[in-house]
This record gives structure tokens, sequence and C-alpha cells, in this order.
């Protein structure tokens, strides 16, 4: 059978309750604090942010070498073949929109 408390120790019983309940109260208040849930809200905005802008940057840069592929061969010396229309092309555009604002000022 168990032994019986006596009234001293169930009174420090009481007291080591209390006191751990008062941590628990402490640590719900922080927990629950507007400047603790605003920090948790940005903390996990940025988390979001940071992990988005990774993903982007990892697409972009395989466009980016997907696309130079296209223009650079292996070596890395540049495909005439592929840049002259692109440059004859980017050329006309330029040269269109010159001949249209100019029509627009006249």
């Amino acid at each position: 059978m168990s032994e019986a408390r006596t009234p001293a120790q169930i009174e420090a019983d009481i007291v080591r309750r209390r006191e751990q309940l008062a941590v628990t109260l402490d640590e719900i208040g922080v927990r629950l604090h507007p400047q603790t849930i605003v920090g948790d809200v940005k903390a996990k905005a940025k988390s979001a942010v940071d992990e988005t802008a990774g993903r982007a940057f990892v697409a972009v840069n395989r466009k980016v070498t997907d696309v130079r592929a296209q223009f650079v061969d292996a070596d890395g010396a540049p495909r005439i073949d592929r840049l002259v229309p692109v440059a004859v092309v980017a050329v006309a555009v330029v040269g269109l929109l010159l001949v249209s604002s100019r029509r627009r000022k006249g």
C-alpha cells in the first residue's frame, strides 16, 4: 500500500504545481502576444518568399542556360548561323520603332 502523505508533502506538491502552472501560463502568454504572432507570420512569409525566389532563380537560370545553348556551342564559341538572323530581326524591330516614333512626332 502507498504511504500516507503528510500535510507538508501535500503543501509542497501544491506549491510545485502552482509554479509549473505559472511557467505554462507565461509560455502561453508569450506565444499569444501580438508581437510574437506578428513575428511568426513575418518569418513564415519570408520563408515562403525565399523559397519562391529560389525556385524562380533556378527556373530562370535553367532558361538562360537553354537559350545560351542555342547561340553558343559546347566550346563557348558563338554560333554565327543562329546569331545573324536574330541580329537582323532585332535591327529591323528597332528600325520600325524609330520610323513609327518619327511619324507620330511629325
